[in-house]
């Protein structure tokens, strides 16, 4: 029995060190902010462009800018020879057959719809990246957050997300599910409207919600129609910005989006109770 229990202890103790962790090259914005949070600098060759640019990214820039950026093309990503190369549900098939054939691993990401889904997401990337600690760490934040932002002293308040060009989000986006945990009703969900539909402002003015969410970019034509001089006209209806960047990505994201939707609603107080009349 001790020349079993020696045989059987003798692996624990010529242990070597642990397996070296893959290096990374992230093709997706939202990838890029979670591995940044949860892979060691040195493990990611390099980010997406879109991570580069303001209008883009969904991270902070100059924590963007500290990682090499690439356009995603196959000879830039093969040029890294990274372990990993995570991407986006949306990547070409070309691009991936070609990485198949190149001997290159990747793993596509799709956009989360929920916080569940988002969080999952944190997980799988942590264990890719050989953290998975790291991502328990991000989710126990995420947690964190929307705990602190739920709002459950009164009726939900109608509220708006209206994009550039009048886009607005359905009720199956991760912006969504942010809205009711942050006591706010998706107003473009209740006039039938799905993800990406056009809301025209004449509809808008016609039948105003409580609360406009200006989700748009200081350039460009087509954000006019968000700071609109008949929007001023809508006493009941007040207006607020957010940043598009915390539109459509999980991660790290949804701790700032909590935020401020947090603080938007807290500034409302707590809503009476809708009445027969007032319906």
């Amino acid at each position: 029995m001790l020349a079993v229990a020696a045989c059987t202890a003798a692996p624990a103790r010529e242990a070597g060190p642990p397996t070296q962790r893959p290096t990374l090259v992230s093709l997706n914005p939202c990838t890029d902010a979670i591995l940044a949070e949860v892979a060691e600098p040195q493990q990611i060759l390099a980010i997406s462009s879109y991570s580069h640019d303001p209008a883009a990214s969904s991270m902070d820039l100059a924590t963007a800018r500290r990682f090499k950026a690439v356009s995603g093309s196959v000879e830039e990503v093969l040029a890294l020879r990274p372990d990993l190369v995570v991407g986006s549900t949306f990547t070409p098939p070309a691009s991936v057959q070609a990485m198949a054939r190149l001997g290159l691993r990747f793993e596509p990401f799709g956009m989360a719809a929920t916080v569940a889904e988002s969080e999952a997401q944190v997980r799988q990337l942590a264990a890719l990246a050989g953290h998975p600690e790291r991502g328990e760490r991000l989710v126990r934040r995420i947690e964190a957050a929307l705990a602190a932002n739920r709002f459950t002293g009164g009726a939900p308040i109608p509220a708006l997300v209206w994009q550039s060009g009048g886009i607005v989000p359905g009720d199956g986006t991760l912006i969504a599910d942010l809205l009711r945990r942050t006591g706010f009703a998706n107003a473009a969900a209740a006039r039938g409207l799905g993800q990406a539909d056009v809301l025209p402002l004449e509809q808008v003015l016609a039948d105003p919600p409580r609360l406009i969410f200006a989700a748009s970019h200081a350039a460009g034509n087509e954000d006019r129609m968000l700071a609109h001089p008949a929007l001023a006209g809508l006493k009941q209806t007040r207006r607020e910005t957010l940043d598009p960047a915390l539109l459509w990505c999980g991660g790290p994201t949804i701790i700032r989006a909590a935020e401020r939707l947090g603080d938007v609603r807290r500034s409302f107080g707590a809503s009476p109770p809708r009445t027969e009349r007032s319906r």
